[in-house]
């Protein structure tokens, strides 16, 4: 009788601990996802600024636990018409997919590259931005962008500036804007094209080009590395990753333009899966894995919700039309 009452206490205690242990192992389990999955469109190859964006924010939603599984296609041509017009054909089928795109999105549409817009999508958020940059070589006479325009103001053949796209595009447009605000001709400034931005810093060292227009990511490693040097961003206040460097703003020009990044679903997705969406996008920004991601690339944090995004698209799709048109490039 002893015997059995002892294994009886022992199996209870038994039964105890390890019902301890099993709500201590619950306890430490981490909070579920909030999304199960998104399937990321790339209108692009791989390496791509599209392509990193989208892996990247995949990386840090998943890597964070915002999101569980996060999948990723690359899908080339048309100038990225080819991925809009397989998101609106698949649409019913598309409600874990977003797209990842940027500004060529309002430019491309306005020249009629593709036929469609962001308005035959569904825009979900901006994400990130990168800013303009004017960049010299590091032995450049020019020390500012002051000389830059006074030396375009003697005659615009001696400002030569370089671009990694063809005329008309965001290498060509953003010093044609700066060049405008200064009260200058943008119809004359000379511009330079090559077929991606690694050929047009070459034409810039090489002394082909006197400036180049870039993106400032793709400016700041060579920056800081001593072989070139950044004029000016059109940023609207200086950029922490940049120090040192000063925006147009600063200069007394009042260009600020930035190549966004963001995501764009199928139209007629519901009203609460882009909130769902939102929810995750904006909550990244405060983890570690999405500074990790963010540091690495150089990127602004740029966020701009479903609605607030839909207006800055219709803004922009003005500035830049209006600044086309100027130019010639649109009737």
């Amino acid at each position: 009788m002893k015997r059995s009452s002892f294994s009886m206490k022992r199996r209870a205690l038994l039964a105890a601990a390890m019902a301890g242990c099993l709500m201590g192992s619950f306890s430490l389990q981490a909070a579920p996802a909030k999304l199960d999955t998104i399937h990321f469109l790339i209108p692009g190859g791989a390496g791509g600024g599209w392509d990193g964006t989208a892996r990247g924010t995949g990386e840090a939603l998943t890597k964070s636990g915002l999101v569980g599984s996060a999948s990723f296609q690359n899908m080339s041509g048309g100038g990225g018409g080819k991925a809009i017009a397989h998101l609106i054909e698949t649409a019913k089928n598309a409600e874990d997919t977003l797209m990842v795109n940027s500004t060529p999105i309002v430019v491309r549409s306005l020249t009629k590259v593709f036929p469609q817009s962001f308005r035959d999508l569904t825009p979900v958020a901006a994400t990130i931005a990168d800013y303009g940059a004017f960049v010299v070589r590091a032995d450049s006479p020019l020390s500012d962008w002051k000389q830059a325009v006074e030396l375009f103001r003697e005659n615009p053949r001696n400002l030569k500036f370089a671009g990694g796209s063809s005329r008309g595009s965001l290498d060509h447009l953003v010093p044609a804007a700066a060049i405008k605000a200064e009260g200058l001709d943008p119809k004359t400034l000379v511009y330079i094209p090559y077929d991606a931005g690694g050929k047009a810093m070459a034409g810039l060292l090489s002394g082909e080009a006197k400036i180049l227009s870039t993106g400032l990511g793709e400016a700041l490693d060579m920056a800081k590395a001593g072989q070139v040097r950044i004029l000016a961003i059109t940023a609207p206040e200086p950029v922490k990753e940049a120090p040192g460097v000063k925006t147009l703003k600063e200069m007394g020009n009042d260009t600020v333009f930035a190549n966004w990044r963001g995501f764009f679903a199928a139209p007629g997705v519901s009203k609460e899966k882009v909130a769902q969406w939102n929810a995750v996008l904006s909550e990244m920004y405060s983890t570690p894995e999405w500074e990790t991601v963010r540091s690495r690339n150089g990127w602004v944090n740029d966020y701009k919700s479903s609605e607030e995004f839909y207006r800055f698209l219709e803004q922009q799709e003005e500035q830049v039309g209006s600044l086309m048109r100027e130019l010639g490039f649109l009737k």
